[in-house]
């Protein structure tokens, strides 16, 4: 068993290649941190693990796919209970894509997902939900690319 605490985590923000679509996912709800809430993969990273490792191995985990980051989406700064620095983490969400008949096996982590479109995400699970703001950054992000580029990162033959 690993000596010491956890500091970072990693999240990843899944989208389908050809429509676009993002998916959520929902927390179990014996989570023991925000029990049913909606959000992307996640988790902690392991003593000694960067960044790029625990993307992998996460996917793996909550998706049964490793997953190679295209972007970084996000960075986040955030407590696990009381605001005291043994709670405290920071991480980085990086934004994957899929093809869009990518099948996956969701994990004991999450009990149920759903596909969605930037506009369809706006106001879930509620208004002004963290997930819709960070999907609109995975949009700029999308839409952004020069479309000579577009095929490249549609074939998913890279790593970030």
């Amino acid at each position: 068993m690993p000596v010491g605490r956890y500091i970072a985590m990693v999240g990843f923000l899944v989208w389908r290649r050809g429509d676009g679509r993002y998916l959520l996912l929902k927390r179990s709800l014996d989570k023991d941190f925000e029990p049913g809430e909606w959000e992307t993969g996640s988790g902690r990273l392991e003593q000694g693990e960067g960044f790029a490792e625990a993307l992998k191995r996460e996917s793996r985990e909550e998706l049964g796919m490793e997953l190679g980051a295209e972007c970084i989406v996000g960075t986040t700064h955030f407590y696990r209970g009381e605001q005291r620095p043994e709670n405290e983490l920071v991480g980085v969400i990086f934004g994957c894509s899929v093809p869009d008949d990518t099948e996956f096996i969701l994990s004991e982590e999450h009990t149920d997902y759903r596909w969605m479109t930037a506009d369809e995400a706006r106001d879930f699970p509620q208004q002004d939900h963290w997930l819709a703001s960070l999907i609109e950054q995975a949009d700029k992000f999308r839409q952004s690319i020069p479309c000579e580029m577009r095929e490249f990162y549609q074939t998913g033959d890279f790593e970030f």
